[in-house]
């Protein structure tokens, strides 16, 4: 085989050597070599190489392997000790899909990033199996799955895992799981013997399904991300909601937390309110969701009482709460959380107690008959868009909230 002058053009020799052995000067070394290998254009590669020094042959040999400038020994001086892979993969352009549990916010999100919501199949057969089929080109795409985990709990969490694994399998460049709620969230720990700890399990199933990072809102405990091996980020309602209760221009309000455990959230929002914080002292008896009022620890006679927790599911919490702060003397009962769930007649517990008002989000769909003239319910699109177009860019998420941060 002949080697051409314009090959021999592209070849990299190591000038230290080769101008050791043979002597010559820097600007002479390409046309001396084409002059001393090519000479009238019919020598063979080898006959070239033997024509050549032993070490002008080893370093003309090493010139023509693939250089690798990761590699110190290959490395040349102008180069950088580290290069960015050009094999780094690039995620497409964004596709958002939705299972069957809340398909209402998946097509706000996407309206609020200027795409359609993606197309997807997703239904069970007759025997009750699932069938997930994805109808779009997802190769290298940057997929977004929105499902929350809502009633019927257990088969949303399968929806999202098929459709986690439907996407992995037409070799998707990113998946994440968009759970506005993450349902099994308040069994984080062991607080009794012998039970499991499903948030944990919920994390390995997505995990193992497939999915590269999730997209939550107000998990139930923070340290449920700790939970997944994967990037999770998670958001908070607490500014739209307080956004809410400034329009309202509540007369000296107070935030209640109707529990302990959620009442470093209750103290970020009363802060944002410019409001003193009291928090509500309870004990939960059984696994009946039932719970037994202790004490108010706070002032709130007089006041105008905002209680906050992260869900309401049965509304006994939010409804002996509304009770105790009116035998408390407070002047009027509002309530929030970012999650209704509203199972069993929470609803009508709701509309015969004490609240106002009950601000919350549409991370959980709300069917008609749970509905009531108390509600207030408020979009969590522009946040999950906004968290989503700023994963797609490799941009900050954290950065939406810290103008509201406070040391």
């Amino acid at each position: 085989m002949e080697l051409l002058p314009d090959l021999l053009a592209e070849v990299r020799v190591d000038l230290a050597y080769l101008g050791a052995e043979v002597g010559l000067a820097l600007r002479q070394v390409p046309q001396a070599l084409v002059d001393l290998l090519v000479g009238n254009g019919r020598m063979s590669q080898a006959g070239m190489l033997r024509g050549l020094p032993h070490t002008a042959c080893v370093c003309v040999e090493s010139a023509m392997r693939p250089r690798n400038p990761n590699v110190l020994s290959d490395r040349r001086p102008e180069e950088p000790l580290y290069t960015r892979s050009e094999e780094m993969p690039l995620y497409e352009e964004l596709k958002i899909f939705s299972g069957n549990s809340n398909p209402a916010l998946a097509n706000e999100v996407a309206a609020y990033l200027g795409l359609p919501l993606s197309e997807l199949q997703a239904f069970k057969f007759s025997n009750d199996n699932t069938f997930v089929r994805i109808n779009e080109n997802v190769r290298q795409r940057d997929v977004f799955l929105v499902q929350s985990f809502s009633v019927p709990v257990n088969d949303h969490v399968m929806e999202m895992l098929i459709m986690i694994d439907a996407a992995k399998r037409a070799s998707a460049g990113r998946i994440t799981a968009v759970i506005p709620y993450y349902g099994y969230g308040r069994t984080d720990k062991k607080d009794q013997p012998r039970v499991p700890i499903t948030a944990r399990l919920i994390a390995d199933l997505l995990t193992t399904a497939g999915a590269d990072r999730v997209l939550t809102m107000d998990l139930h405990a923070g340290q449920i991300q700790g939970f997944f091996n994967i990037p999770v980020d998670e958001l908070t309602a607490m500014p739209i909601i307080v956004d809410e209760f400034e329009k309202m221009t509540l007369e000296d309000p107070v935030v209640v937390a109707v529990d302990i455990g959620i009442s470093k959230r209750a103290r970020d929002m009363a802060e944002e309110l410019g409001a003193p914080l009291a928090i509500i002292e309870k004990r939960r008896t059984g696994n009946n969701d039932s719970s037994e009022l202790l004490n108010i620890i706070g002032e709130v006679e007089g006041k105008t009482a905002i209680l906050m927790d992260d869900e309401v599911d049965t509304g006994g919490t939010m409804v002996n709460a509304a009770v105790a702060l009116e035998n408390a003397g407070v002047r009027a009962v509002y309530a929030s959380s970012t999650h209704a769930v509203l199972s069993g007649g929470a609803a009508g517990r709701l509309n015969g107690s004490p609240i106002r008002q009950y601000v919350c989000t549409n991370s959980i769909p709300m069917p008609p008959d749970k509905m009531t003239g108390h509600m207030n319910i408020v979009s969590i699109a522009p946040l999950l868009g906004e968290a989503i177009h700023r994963i797609h860019t490799g941009t900050s998420v954290g950065a939406m909230f810290q103008k509201r941060t406070h040391a």
